[in-house]
């Protein structure tokens, strides 16, 4: 997934090819995270939500439409999707997919839940349904495409 991003202008973390996954992954086809953050939980759901907070924290170009059924292009188009489901400052349900990375019509779907922790927030990240292979790709990628960068724009 994003295999793309170095040439979006911006080098990113990790290597973004999709590597074949670890044999006793394989077939995993989803994945769980639980991360913590400084933060409300009111910030993170409108960072995840705005165009130009996405952009900003994650350096490349985003455009959300923040509303249920919402269309969502994500790291200049690489990751494609809607959303279906949101709850204002608990809960975001979108369905995407890795526009070179995925079969054509296929969807993987991400849910993030947001509950407040004395100081910040937990986040519980379930992203489901995406191709058999991906596991180890997706899983490792969160955190330098997602939950690094947010503590960074949190700090700033």
């Amino acid at each position: 997934m994003l295999a793309g991003l170095a040439a979006a202008g911006r080098a990113p973390a990790q290597p973004m090819a999709v590597k074949p996954g670890r044999a006793e992954t394989a077939g995993r086809t989803s994945l769980h995270q639980e991360v913590t953050f400084a933060a409300a939980p009111a910030r993170l759901y409108a960072a995840l939500l705005s165009s130009k907070a996405f952009t900003a924290f994650s350096g490349f170009p985003a455009t959300i439409d923040p509303r249920p059924g919402g269309a969502v292009s994500l790291f200049g188009g690489q990751v494609m999707g809607r959303n279906i489901e949101l709850v204002p400052n608990q809960r975001i349900v979108q369905a995407w997919r890795a526009v070179e990375d995925f079969p054509p019509g296929v969807y993987s779907l991400v849910k993030i839940d947001l509950t407040p922790k004395a100081g910040g927030t937990l986040l519980t990240l379930d992203h489901t349904g995406f191709p058999p292979g991906h596991f180890d790709h997706l899983n490792a990628g969160w955190a330098p495409h997602y939950w690094e960068p947010l503590r960074k724009f949190f700090a700033g």
